[in-house]
């Protein structure tokens, strides 16, 4: 069957080889063609799925690859129908709406188990730099527990891993081995924190003791000498055991620091901010401090700690600063913005954690006590004092044994008894009533 009109080829008829039509070359139109009938199907069911229709007019006349945009009628979902698109892709359903309530439940677990992990990872780090080498089970005669939690706290002049350079830069001096240069005992109470510097030139009884090294007993000679002498002689084990026999305070725990860990912590903190009432140098220590508030480095903190030929007072005047400074110390460490904080956190334990020196049986908790009872004496809660002391022998300070024994009783039983005075470089004050027209008249030491 031919669809074209009497005397049409689609060779142009006539036998002319010149064609018309489409894709022709020719002058002529092309003529139109007829079109066979196609019956357009019933549009389907809402939902349904039309029949899909040929590519061409028709299965018969269909020109391969020939698309002839007729419409079939088939609506798909984007439109508003739910037929099947294209390649018979199926039409996507509308899914529930989002469950909140359950990702901010999942999403809260995730972070507490983040911070958990993170917590317990930098305590079992921080436990494993800890150094614990002083055995306090080597003591012996040792005096009863209080109720209150007591700390001996040292800063040595340990020159151990630093340079030359650093020696020199900190004044430090090139001596050998090392001595205690403070130290202060730290009650940790219910009623109130205190804290007591024991100057290094106290005259005290060295009484018997066990070697630390040796194993060996020394009995009780009656000797007498500087305090620090006890340390020099035996390491902190002596130490320790002068002290109570001396004060009949027991000591609970023991922690000391080196010259180089005490510049590295004020460091990694970013300094600290001291409010110096009176300027004051000394080449020794390399001082040179102007009045007012300032922020000390390292290197000043350590001068501003060790100097004493500045003063009148020499020692107790050095022990009033060291205590004004680690309070302040704790204090600004204690803040979230260091606690919360890696990139300061870390560093500050780092340094503090390598050069740290404690007894055997001192925990991060009870790192954590000392750490705060220090900041607390800062921000009111608590007394900082010096040993009462009654005058000198020998060039050494010798202590008023009866106000000495009222303080550790104190102490030892967690006490605020109103009638009962502290002292600060000799002189009475009180933790909470006492007579200002006594104290004035107290004789100075």
């Amino acid at each position: 069957m031919n669809d074209w009109p009497d005397g049409w080829t689609d060779n142009g008829g006539n036998g002319n080889a010149r064609g018309y039509g489409r894709g022709s070359a020719g002058d002529r139109p092309e003529g139109a063609r007829v079109m066979r009938h196609v019956q357009r199907p019933a549009a389907p069911q809402h939902g349904g799925v039309p029949p899909q229709q040929p590519r061409g007019y028709d299965q018969g006349y269909a020109e391969p690859g020939y698309d002839s945009g007729y419409n079939t009628g088939q609506v798909y979902r984007g439109a508003g129908g739910g037929g099947v698109p294209p390649q018979g892709r199926p039409s996507r359903q509308p899914g529930p709406a989002p469950d909140w309530r359950r990702r901010l439940k999942i999403g809260s677990i995730v972070v507490l188990v983040a911070v958990l992990g993170t917590t317990i990872g930098t305590y079992f780090w921080a436990d494993s730099k800890v150094r614990r080498e002083v055995d306090l089970a080597k003591v012996i005669e040792r005096p009863a527990e209080g109720d209150c939690t007591t700390y001996l706290i040292v800063g040595s002049d340990s020159r151990e891993g630093m340079t030359a350079e650093e020696k020199k830069k900190l004044h430090t001096g090139d001596a050998a081995g090392k001595r205690t240069d403070s130290m202060m005992i730290l009650a940790a109470c219910g009623s109130g924190n205190t804290m007591v510097s024991l100057p290094r030139d106290s005259d005290v009884e060295i009484p018997s003791f066990i070697g630390s090294e040796s194993g060996k007993k020394f009995p009780n000679q009656g000797r007498r000498t500087k305090l620090n002498a006890a340390y020099a002689e035996d390491g902190p084990e002596l130490l320790v055991r002068t002290v109570e026999h001396n004060t009949g305070l027991r000591i609970d725990h023991y922690a000391e620091i080196g010259f180089a860990g005490f510049a590295n912590i004020v460091d990694a903190l970013g300094g600290v901010e001291m409010n110096i009432e009176k300027g004051f140098k000394d080449k020794k220590s390399g001082a040179d401090f102007e009045a007012g508030k300032q922020t000390l480095d390292g290197e000043q903190a350590l001068a501003f700690v060790r100097t004493r030929y500045a003063f009148a007072e020499s020692d107790l005047a050095r022990t009033k600063n060291q205590q004004k400074f680690l309070s302040a110390l704790a204090s600004q460490a204690a803040t979230p913005g260091t606690i919360l904080n890696p990139f300061k956190l870390y560093p500050t334990l780092g340094a503090g954690l390598d050069t740290l020196i404690v007894d055997k049986e001192m925990s991060l908790f009870d790192l954590g006590e000392m750490f705060f009872a220090m900041k607390g004496i800062s921000g009111g809660d608590g007394t900082s004092m010096n040993m009462p002391t009654s005058g000198s022998r020998g060039g050494n300070l010798v202590w008023d044994k009866a106000k000495v024994q009222q303080l550790v009783k104190q102490i030892q039983n967690d006490a605020t008894d109103s009638t009962t005075p502290t002292w600060t470089a000799g002189r009475p004050t009180t933790v909470t009533k006492y007579s200002v027209e006594a104290a004035r008249n107290m004789p100075e030491p």
